[in-house]
């Protein structure tokens, strides 16, 4: 498995990498840019962003930010973020269901499309509380299971073949499901969608939740 997993991230994951952001351009453009500036507008002191990719958010972190820290487990990804910040923020090569940060130790952690391509979701939620201060906050952006039945059963159809496509991406994750039964508990959702987006990645949910006093 592991051999197999090398062979693909060699080839097919490296090829991901370079076309990631031409292949988002469309519904950056149409609005998903601004979802992600009025997002991190919210973020403040010691922020974490998890899965930064390319760093297609780097751009809209505000002045309250007092430190970044991005982290991306894919080298190419992480390769491509260094590029895009220019030593403005650190990059650590790190999964999200293991970051080497210490406990309450963060103001705010950031998720943006990410939290479906995580192997351990409910693993990585409980790493976002753990490094999370009592009262900081997780910031999320993030395509979800359809509450359309029609639509998750396609979902569930093709989440195989576009795991494989989209490097990992489970199309039919439940993830706001895992946040409320995680330690974090829920302040703020607004649901929506990606535009120009492929239908099964089209549901997208927009919120904060806070790690408890």
């Amino acid at each position: 498995m592991g051999i197999a997993r090398s062979a693909y991230d060699a080839t097919w994951g490296r090829l991901f990498a370079s076309m990631y952001d031409r292949a988002l351009a469309g519904s950056e453009d149409a609005g998903m840019r601004d979802r992600r500036r009025d997002l991190v507008a919210a973020a403040s002191g010691r922020t974490i962003e998890l899965g930064a990719g390319t760093g297609l958010n780097f751009e809209h972190y505000p002045g309250a930010v007092e430190e970044l820290l991005l982290t991306e487990p894919f080298p190419p990804m992480a390769n491509r973020l260094r590029e895009r910040t220019g030593g403005a923020a650190t990059v650590i090569e790190a999964p999200a269901e293991s970051l080497p940060i210490p406990d309450a130790s963060a103001d705010t952690v950031v998720a943006t499309l990410v939290l479906c391509t995580v192997d351990d979701l409910p693993a990585t939620l409980a790493e976002v509380a753990r490094v999370l201060k009592p009262g900081g906050r997780l910031l999320f952006a993030e395509h979800v299971r359809s509450d359309d039945p029609s639509l998750a059963r396609w979902q569930d159809r093709l989440e195989r073949p576009w795991k494989f496509v989209a490097h990992g991406c489970r199309c039919n994750r439940d993830t706001l499901a895992a946040i409320e039964a995680s330690p974090l508990e829920i302040e703020a959702v607004e649901r929506g969608r990606i535009p120009k987006a492929a239908a099964i990645v089209e549901p997208l949910v927009v919120g904060s939740a806070v790690r408890p006093l």
